[in-house]
């Protein structure tokens, strides 16, 4: 009977007993599931009454500008991520403790509030010292800090995790820390950590619905309102509903082109070289060639060395 490295291979006996707890979870899960639907059906939140509002044009429009809004809520906070969490990353990156430490004591300090506090603190607190801020804005920046101080952490990880031969030999061959950063180490760090950067995305995408909290009208935000609208019957289980289905969606479409993104990576020439994989026909090293095209050196010809 053949073993595994981290444990022994089960046997007929434990085969069958994880089999019987499979199946006892699955019948849990299906009883939960169960139960929570006939109490949907026995309150009337599949009656005819509840959903005859998703008969109106005019609703599915407001729930059209909803996700609107949350699109461009969550278009800028990503891009804003990103773009911080680079910045960050290098500066914890950096040999010099001035910048280094400071950097780290800001990434700590964003880390730990709270995105919800943060949202709270911008929209109802800047009034009271006089600087008045819209819901939207509120809600950007509130997400920009957060994720980007946790995208920080996932790129410095992925840098870190890298073998210390990829930055050895780009000095060896005369480049600058900038660029053995810029060529050699951000690029595979960014491709072995993409999971998580689009796993922090969707946490971005789905942290805007806190924006309700602050009126920011996005989806969440409307699909309370109409489930609060007792002209309608109060619809709340299926606001809810049609807005957590449109939620899955978005969701499912960021993944899936980053899935997408992934494999395009891996399929270009590009992605094959930072992977370590030489094209047919090239001789040395990426590192070679690269000094070797850009003529830059550790040290120039002047004897001035360049740090970071």
């Amino acid at each position: 009977m053949s073993s595994s490295v981290l444990y022994d291979v089960p046997g007929p006996r434990a085969q069958l007993r994880n089999r019987i707890l499979g199946v006892l979870t699955l019948a849990v899960v299906a009883a939960i599931i169960g139960f929570v639907i006939w109490r949907f059906i026995d309150t009337g939140q599949f009656s005819a009454a509840k959903w005859n509002v998703f008969t109106y044009t005019a609703i599915w429009v407001r729930f059209g500008e909803a996700t609107l809004a949350t699109l461009a809520a969550f278009a800028v906070a990503a891009i804003g991520a990103l773009v911080l969490g680079f910045v960050l990353a290098i500066g914890r990156l950096s040999d010099h403790a001035w910048v280094r430490m400071p950097v780290g004591w800001v990434v700590e300090i964003l880390r730990a509030i709270p995105v919800l506090v943060f949202m709270l603190l911008l929209y109802y607190g800047l009034p009271v010292i006089g600087i008045k801020m819209s819901s939207y804005w509120a809600v950007v920046i509130a997400l920009i800090a957060y994720n980007g101080s946790v995208l920080s952490e996932v790129i410095r990880a992925g840098v870190e995790a890298l073998p210390r031969g990829q930055s050895e030999a780009g000095y060896a061959v005369g480049l600058r820390k900038s660029g053995v950063l810029r060529l050699i180490l951000l690029p595979q760090a960014i491709r072995a950590m993409l999971p998580v950067i689009i796993a922090q995305l969707v946490v971005t995408l789905k942290d805007t619905a806190l924006g309700f909290i602050i009126t920011y009208p996005e989806l969440l935000y409307f699909a309370r309102l109409l489930g609060s609208n007792g002209e309608y019957g109060s619809p709340l289980i299926p606001a809810a509903m049609v807005a957590s289905v449109i939620y899955v969606a978005m969701c499912l479409a960021l993944s899936y082109t980053a899935h997408r993104v992934e494999i395009g990576l891996r399929r270009s020439p590009k992605g094959a070289r930072v992977a370590g994989a030489q094209p047919p026909g090239q001789t040395g090293t990426d590192t070679e060639l690269i000094a070797a095209q850009r003529g830059v050196g550790k040290f120039d010809s002047n004897g001035g060395g360049a740090g970071f």
